[in-house]
């Protein structure tokens, strides 16, 4: 059995890199993505992973199926197309936050015919993000694989990753959100996307109204603040700790990798029985594995393994 399996855009990062002697700013291809940064974090953090979606049959779609194989994530789901690879420019200002514009192509043409029920019925976690509802026939593919899983019992986790570029409208980014809420056991969000999904900005009362509707374990990411957590009717922060930041791509695909990789070390029912003391010390692994990520450039090449963040308890 798959641990995690997850769904959705993988991608090229166009990453800026600083500027050259006249003042040009400079790219890196980083692989990205953010199911499959997940896939790729839970990975290298000791989870058995794998990967469906869709790239072109173009020189970066072969990077990024070699860049799954290389990191230990099964890539038989993943399809080519004669749409380009995906793109994502990502600009970096001088605190590492980021600005992104896509240039989107085979993500988009995922469709529900090529999403193999097999794997989703044989794995406990399927997780997911929004990107691949905000357009294109993944739409159907991406709702089509949560409602697969929930109804053969396997865990669903969401990330409702808002990229306003990529929407008509904030109206239509808030309607699409909110669709597979009801299909979702675990969800990873910010801050900032907490009032996408409930209308309300405040920490407990925007879990509460996602736990009201149905989702067990909710994740509330607070950057070098921590992580806020809903479980069972209870609340709790677990704080962040401090590093020099160099770039935060890729940082919440990190956590969220690092919490479902710990979780699937429970048992082939990750959720049952879970306590609110073993829920802290996996979202401060979570944290500590994204602080490591944030200390680096890129996506996946910044993501630590399970022996070096073991051996950086001082973060």
């Amino acid at each position: 059995m798959t641990d995690i399996t997850t769904i959705g855009e993988i991608l090229i990062d166009l990453t800026q890199t600083g500027v050259n002697e006249v003042g040009v700013p400079t790219f890196a291809a980083n692989p990205g993505g953010a199911p499959a940064n997940a896939a790729v974090a839970a990975s290298r953090l000791g989870a058995r992973t794998a990967f469906i979606g869709k790239v072109g049959q173009d020189g970066f779609g072969g990077y990024l199926r070699r860049t799954l194989e290389e990191n230990g994530v099964n890539h038989t789901g993943l399809h080519s197309g004669s749409d380009v690879t995906t793109m994502a420019i990502v600009s970096v200002d001088a605190s590492g936050e980021r600005d992104f514009q896509f240039v989107r192509g085979a993500d988009c043409a995922l469709s529900p015919e090529e999403v193999d029920l097999s794997a989703i019925e044989d794995t406990k976690i399927l997780h997911f993000g929004s990107v691949s509802l905000t357009w294109g026939i993944a739409r159907s593919a991406t709702i089509f694989a949560a409602r697969s899983a929930r109804q053969s019992g396997t865990l669903v986790s969401y990330d409702p990753n808002y990229r306003a570029s990529l929407w008509r409208s904030p109206e239509e980014a808030m309607e699409w959100m909110r669709i597979p809420l009801p299909l979702v056991d675990i969800i990873k969000l910010s801050d900032e996307e907490l009032p996408l999904l409930t209308d309300s900005s405040d920490l407990e009362e925007g879990s509460r109204i996602l736990e009201e509707r149905g989702i067990s374990l909710v994740l509330i990411t607070l950057g070098g603040k921590g992580s806020f957590c809903r479980w069972r009717g209870e609340t709790f922060t677990v704080p962040g700790v401090s590093v020099r930041v160099a770039d935060t791509n890729g940082a919440g695909d990190t956590f969220l990798g690092a919490v479902l990789s710990r979780l699937c070390l429970r048992g082939e029912k990750p959720l049952e029985g879970l306590s609110a003391d073993e829920l802290k010390e996996i979202l401060d692994f979570a944290n500590r594995a994204a602080a490591l990520t944030c200390s680096r450039s890129g996506a996946i090449p910044a993501m630590p393994t399970l022996v070096e963040l073991e051996g950086t308890c001082g973060i």
